[in-house]
């Protein structure tokens, strides 16, 4: 079995700084990585990419050749890739031994909640290599500064986690910047754990520019709170125990802690229903010189400029 994650989110949430901060991380405790850059227009990458896109198809030369805008060029490079999803399989195969997949991909939201080209790419190489991924989602967390604006990021996360049927971890990026822009109106645990939006209404009607809306938001909110399966994590990228928190939740979400472990099915319950210190069973000797470790340690670049 291969494990990695599945990085998706709105245009600025960091999906390209979270895939090289992540890589990086996880090369520190001991794993190796693999990044596979699946966005045609991201072309100043940060970290050194296993597979890139860009060998197959280029986002710019599809905008000359179909007269295609951003958007729409972006939805015909992932049907493109999915009607050559065997290039992208003999790709990756040579690294499935002993790498730790992260995909980057674009940040066009339509990709994963309205269209099936990234889904069915997805489930085709789930398929095919045996692959155990978890879908990261990223929002920005300045969007909790602004009620109506976090009401559309819920509804993005869950569309997002419906359409997509993955393990799925839904994560507020750069987290350390969220003061500077405004105070917010609740405690971060409320815009994390997202259990009472009647608050938030309340916040909304006292927008003049909201007030009409707030019989469809109400509706909204309800439809969130039914289905109650959005929440989030925070992270700060730079941040190492942020990010080994994260790391032990999508660890857990996608079974790499289950990973080499032999025991009987009593063993397996206790460890799924019981909090988990992967670090005993994975890493141990690594995590712990790694934390003692009191060298500068920057994800937001890459290690050959640190």
């Amino acid at each position: 079995m291969v494990f990695g994650q599945v990085v998706i989110g709105p245009p600025g949430s960091g999906k390209t700084t979270y895939c090289n901060g992540m890589s990086q991380f996880l090369q520190l405790i001991g794993r190796k990585v693999a990044v596979i850059n699946l966005d045609p227009a991201n072309d100043a990458l940060p970290y050194e990419c296993a597979v890139n896109i860009e060998d197959l198809i280029k986002l710019s030369d599809v905008m000359v050749e179909h007269s295609l805008g951003p958007n729409g060029g972006l939805v015909y490079c992932m049907d493109y890739l999915e009607k050559n999803i065997d290039w992208l399989e003999s790709k990756l195969k040579p690294l499935l031994k002993e790498h730790y997949l992260l995909f980057d991909f674009p940040g066009q939201v339509e990709l994963f909640f309205l269209h099936d080209n990234a889904k069915n790419m997805i489930m085709e190489l789930i398929k095919k290599l045996d692959l155990r991924l978890t879908a990261v989602h990223l929002v920005d967390a300045h969007l909790c500064s602004d009620p109506g604006k976090y009401v559309s990021a819920l509804l993005l996360s869950l569309s997002t986690m419906l359409h997509l049927e993955l393990p799925h971890v839904n994560v507020l990026s750069k987290i350390d910047l969220i003061e500077s822009y405004g105070k917010l109106a609740f405690n971060l645990d409320f815009y994390t754990d997202v259990q009472d939006l009647s608050y938030l209404q309340n916040e909304i009607s006292q927008d003049p520019r909201s007030a009409k809306y707030r019989k469809l938001t109400k509706e909204l909110c309800e439809v969130i709170e039914d289905y109650g399966l959005v929440n989030f994590t925070p992270l700060d990228i730079q941040d190492k125990e942020s990010v080994g928190n994260l790391v032990k939740l999508i660890d857990k979400s996608n079974g790499y802690i289950f990973a080499g472990i032999d025991a009987s099915a009593v063993e397996f319950s206790k460890i799924a229903v019981g909090p988990v210190d992967w670090d005993y069973y994975r890493v141990a000797a690594v995590q712990e010189k790694y934390i003692k470790d009191d060298e500068d340690f920057d994800m937001t670049k890459d290690s050959e400029t640190k």
